[in-house]
């Protein structure tokens, strides 16, 4: 069976660093860091009192106010981005038909404030059940792709991956091969997360994972630097429109890039800690190369999962060291999490969009934030430190890697007919 050849027509992104694609590029190119202290509750009481929230965000702006009060945060940051990517492909005008249009999308938690104010608000009472009609239709993650197709009518199909900090790559992968293998046209796709919650900055710092940087947010994301001390949670949503080619080209839409690859795979080794060798994330990649049908010495930039955790960066330079060899040398490498911070579920979303925005704009999004350069790291890679470099990217590799041991990989190449 001959497979068919997927592209990329539509962007958007709702980020700690712009609440469009064009404030999201603005934010990479130029190194801007999207930490800053939590405003949305009282974080006096935890280790972590800082993080990477959307600015200046209304979603009433957006989303009719009755409909937006039935949406966990999460829902409404997908919506919103799916809206951007949807509108930036025309596909709405193109007259599609919605039959063979899906809805792809992935988020890693859900509806946790949902969830959170609803138990709040019952253990309060006097233990009668009084909780609300739409309690578990916020919450649920598949109600957010849900909300897209219904919003457009687009019955391909729908439904969600969940794979922790993988959810949106993953997703995007279930949708390229949806559309290669013949069974849609376009597929809205990516993934959304709003994790910055009482339970979530809880639960995550009595993990020892995030940074405890109170006194210095802007610079707490520090991947590669020997003086990183955990993530740094993120917020927001990450969108793409992938469209089979001859159905993008016969319709006059604009091709931002060429989807070539994806993998898959798992560590089995812990459920929160990678493999010290990096073997999980050296098959991922090596699946993804073979998928895309190309050699490890074509890709020329790869946006790492690069978390700023002292394990976690550490064991995934090495499997791309192993993997890539000499021609790991000769690649950029950058991880723009450093600037965005860590948005979970939507990660993989917000990073395949910075690729392809690279890729288009011949510019490496920088590493920010690197001050000592950990020595456990070979110091002749490039690891695109502190500042954007410019460089023709022809292919662009995107890793994410979730706790359970879920990797997934994309792989993206500069779009010519």
């Amino acid at each position: 069976m001959q497979l068919k050849r997927v592209v990329v027509t539509g962007l958007g992104a709702l980020t700690p660093i712009g609440n469009t694609v064009q404030q999201f590029w603005d934010g990479l190119s130029n190194g801007v860091s999207g930490a800053a202290p939590i405003t949305r509750f009282d974080a006096s009481k935890f280790k972590t009192r800082f993080a990477c929230e959307l600015k200046n965000f209304d979603p009433y702006e957006f989303i009719d106010r009755k409909e937006a009060k039935k949406m966990d945060l999460f829902t409404q940051f997908a919506v919103i981005a799916a809206d951007q990517a949807v509108a930036d492909a025309g596909l709405v005008e193109a007259n599609v038909n919605p039959d063979r249009v899906g809805v792809l999308w992935g988020s890693g938690i859900g509806g946790l404030q949902t969830f959170y104010e609803e138990v709040t608000n019952f253990n309060k009472g006097d233990g009668t059940p009084r909780f609300s009609p739409f309690f578990i239709v916020k919450m649920i993650i598949d109600l957010a792709p849900g909300h897209i197709s219904i919003k457009y009518g687009f019955r391909g199909p729908n439904f969600s991956a969940v794979s922790a900090c993988a959810s949106a790559t993953h997703s995007i992968i279930d949708a390229f091969n949806y559309i290669r293998l013949g069974k849609a046209d376009a597929i809205v796709t990516g993934g959304s997360e709003a994790a910055i919650t009482i339970p979530g900055v809880g639960g995550f710092s009595v993990m020892k994972a995030m940074s405890e940087r109170n006194d210095d947010p802007a610079t707490a994301s520090r991947p590669y630097d020997k003086d990183r001390d955990g993530f740094i949670l993120g917020e927001g949503a990450g969108a793409l429109v992938l469209e089979e080619y001859e159905h993008a080209k016969a319709r006059g839409a604009h091709i931002y890039a060429e989807l070539v690859g994806g993998g898959a795979t798992a560590d089995a080794y812990h459920y929160t800690a990678p493999h010290p060798e990096g073997l999980g994330a050296f098959n991922v990649m090596k699946n993804a190369l073979e998928d895309a049908g190309i050699t490890a010495e074509v890709i020329d930039y790869i946006n790492t999962h690069g978390t700023s955790t002292p394990l976690g960066d550490v064991a995934e330079i090495k499997a791309i060291q192993q993997l890539f060899g000499e021609h790991a040398y000769k690649m950029n490498i950058s991880s723009t999490k450093s600037m965005t911070g860590h948005l979970l579920g939507a990660a993989g979303a917000i990073e395949a969009v910075a690729c392809i925005l690279a890729m288009n704009k011949g510019i490496v999004p920088p590493t920010i934030n690197n001050f000592n350069r950990d020595e456990a790291i070979d110091p002749a890679l490039n690891l695109t430190l502190n500042a954007a470099q410019h460089r023709e990217i022809n292919y662009a590799l995107s890793n994410t890697f979730g706790f359970g041991g879920h990797n997934a990989a994309v792989i993206f190449k500069k779009y010519s007919e």
